[in-house]
């Protein structure tokens, strides 16, 4: 179907709609990660949460353009590494968005990729998540059913990138 004013899949005008396969392709990837590893409820914020903060990740690692099924395991270790506790990934994402929007401006052609990339992260930015609050149990007896305990608003990223990592490890 042709659109006015959009590009052809292949970039070469035409008419076409320009369609996002590099930003789809990482998001399948995350959702299948989070699937295998059975964390959360597909339907639920977290489970959005981990398949955006970890489709982020395989999107922005993908520094040659050339994501593929053969090359997702060899990635993992890659993964794993920039999802870790002591990475800080929020600063590292804020420095590969703001590389791949200087890219995209200066080749003047349309980015949907980068498009869909930045609406998750806003998304992952400003939606908080209530989460059990890890630092208040300090000495006491830990809470007997999951939804007891004190709770904190989070943002979405900071709930979502350990549920990637894990779902890493899980796979």
């Amino acid at each position: 179907m042709l659109h006015r004013g959009q590009e052809s899949t292949d970039g070469t005008g035409g008419g076409e709609l320009t369609v996002p396969m590099a930003w789809l392709y990482a998001e399948y990837i995350a959702d299948e990660l989070l699937r295998t590893g059975d964390l959360m409820p597909p339907t639920s914020f977290e489970f959005r949460a981990g398949r955006d903060a970890l489709a982020l990740t395989i999107f922005l690692s993908d520094t040659d353009g050339e994501l593929s099924g053969i090359r997702v395991v060899t990635q993992l270790e890659t993964w794993l590494s920039l999802t870790a506790y002591d990475q800080p990934w929020q600063d590292w994402v804020r420095e590969r968005m703001a590389g791949l929007a200087a890219e995209a401006t200066e080749s003047g052609g349309p980015a949907p990729d980068l498009e869909l990339a930045e609406a998750a992260w806003r998304w992952l930015q400003e939606t908080e998540l209530l989460a059990p609050d890890l630092n208040a149990v300090p000495g006491g007896g830990a809470p007997v059913g999951e939804d007891e305990g004190p709770k904190v608003w989070t943002p979405a990223w900071q709930l979502g990138l350990p549920l990637g990592h894990l779902a890493i490890h899980l796979f």
